[in-house]
């Protein structure tokens, strides 16, 4: 009996780190034919794991943009504090499919440097 719910533990712990997985590289929710570039200011900063993201005002409306994972963007030269409230920045990406005001960010110019997040 016990074996028998180890193994279904074990089972249900693989379901779910698969389903996660899946779900956070599913970037088929973007639309690659449609690629916009939009500089704005920023409205919000979150810088954590597994993408960092940042909210920019554009035409009156808040867009949320996907960010490359921390790493990747520090070790290509965007730290943290080169992200602040109000700093104007050059996006280029894709937007959601859906109509969703969300950016999946191919590159990011920040103080006239551009990084490649992908």
């Amino acid at each position: 009996m016990k074996t028998l719910i180890s193994m279904a533990s074990a089972a249900l712990a693989a379901t779910v780190v698969s389903t996660s997985a899946w779900a956070h590289h599913g970037w088929s929710s973007y639309d690659a034919n449609k690629a916009v570039k939009i500089e704005a200011p920023v409205a919000e900063v979150r810088w954590r794991n597994p993408h960092a993201e940042i909210d920019i005002s554009y035409q009156g409306e808040t867009w949320d943009v996907v960010l490359a994972p921390l790493g990747r963007l520090e070790s290509r030269g965007l730290p943290e504090q080169a992200l602040t409230k109000g700093k104007t920045v050059t996006v280029e990406g894709y937007p959601r499919q859906d109509g969703t005001r969300e950016i999946r960010a191919e590159r990011i110019t920040v103080d006239g440097k551009t990084i490649e997040l992908r």
